[in-house]
């Protein structure tokens, strides 16, 4: 497991490093001291759990939260001041440990993040897409997915590594991708945390820039709701 400890206090960063040294099986540690920081080594390793400090100076915990983009890391938010539990938890914390906290709270602390963790395992291994290609069948995670597009009688899918041929309509396939696609054209689905800016056309209709891929065209009649999922996942 990748983890970051994020504190502008040197003691309490060693403190999370020697419990997780302790009690966190093959863990590769890093540490930031403030909020650029965490960004920074956030986005260059893309660590699976952060120890957020919520006090540090220039940028609190909260911000730095609020500014990650999908897929987002566990988040165990500390401090010494409760009054922050209800934004942390309102930005997606697994956990709240209040300084002073102890080696029981630490190890309840890593149990709600095992448990959250074997969920998103046990949901990433069930979500799929089987497909009959050329007398195989082939496994697509729905993960993997960044767009769909209607093409006649069968639907376009596109990971960011290849396409296939799907006998379906894209309204029936709509149905089983789950939250994590929004419908944005009469022709196009795309995966929620693929765009990265929705820009402005003619007659209220819209064009969506992707991660991966090409931009989309986004009709007025699913703009709103393109714009509302989006606001969702953050």
């Amino acid at each position: 497991m990748k983890i970051l400890i994020v504190d502008d206090e040197a003691y309490a960063r060693d403190k999370l490093r020697r419990l997780v040294a302790e009690h966190v099986a093959d863990a590769s540690v890093t540490e930031a001291r403030d909020g650029k920081e965490a960004l920074d080594s956030i986005a260059k390793h893309k660590p699976d759990l952060v120890f957020l400090d919520i006090q540090m100076p220039e940028m609190d915990g909260i911000n730095v939260a609020s500014q990650l983009s999908p897929p987002l890391p566990l988040n165990v938010f500390v401090t010494a001041y409760d009054q922050f539990a209800l934004q942390a938890f309102d930005a997606n914390a697994i956990d709240y440990l209040l300084k002073p906290y102890d080696e029981a709270r630490f190890l309840r602390a890593m149990h709600r993040v095992e448990e959250r963790s074997a969920m998103a395992r046990k949901t990433d291994t069930e979500q799929h897409l089987l497909l009959s290609e050329k007398g195989r069948v082939l496994v697509i995670k729905l993960a993997d997915i960044v767009r769909l597009e209607a093409a006649d009688n069968y639907v376009l899918i596109c990971t960011a590594q290849e396409q296939h041929m799907m006998r379906q309509t894209l309204s029936g396939l709509h149905e089983r991708l789950g939250q994590g696609f929004v419908r944005c054209h009469r022709r196009h689905i795309v995966r929620l945390d693929q765009i990265t800016q929705v820009l402005p056309a003619q007659k209220g209709d819209a064009e969506l820039l992707l991660r991966n891929g090409p931009s989309l065209p986004c009709s007025r009649q699913y703009r709103e709701d393109v714009v509302q999922q989006l606001a969702s996942l953050h």
